[in-house]
């Protein structure tokens, strides 16, 4: 049975939040940042979009526009950007009920549901932890060790 892939709208807002971070208050485009996730520029300004109405962004339209950082790198937990882009629980559980006649059907969800949401839990205090200027520090720190002579556009 194939596996349902993870969404990606968390890699691409926190890879979206470092480049806004690296360009130090800046207003950067959308096609900009979406040249650099790799993916088109609709993506990007709806996760901006999900992004602003959180809180960790500011946009701006016209000439001159785009988006920046609405508050410090150093205050924005990676529990916030996926707060602000991913939508419902980390595990779903199956559209169609289980046989509540089979004693496994009757009894699967509430047993996995105490142990998936520990999971989600632990998941959620992880990124708690970690902020969107250490992202950018561990990028900058593989950038100046893996190519010295380069710089990040």
């Amino acid at each position: 049975m194939k596996r349902p892939s993870m969404s990606t709208r968390f890699a691409v807002a926190v890879h979206t939040l470092a480049f806004l971070n690296d360009a130090r208050g800046e207003a950067v485009r959308s096609d900009t940042i979406a040249e650099s996730v790799n993916t088109n520029p609709v993506v990007i300004r709806r996760l901006l979009a999900c992004l602003a109405r959180c809180g960790l962004v500011s946009t701006q339209l016209g000439t001159g526009g785009g988006a920046r950082l609405a508050k410090s790198a150093d205050d924005i937990t990676l529990l916030e950007v996926h707060e602000a882009v991913e939508v419902g629980p980390l595990f779903e559980t199956p559209r169609a009920s289980p046989n509540s006649e089979c004693h496994i059907g009757a009894n699967i969800l509430p047993v996995l549901d105490r142990f998936t949401s520990r999971a989600e839990r632990a998941l959620q205090a992880e990124l708690a932890k970690v902020t969107v200027a250490q992202v950018s520090r561990s990028i900058q720190n593989r950038v100046r060790r893996y190519t010295p002579r380069q710089r990040v556009p």
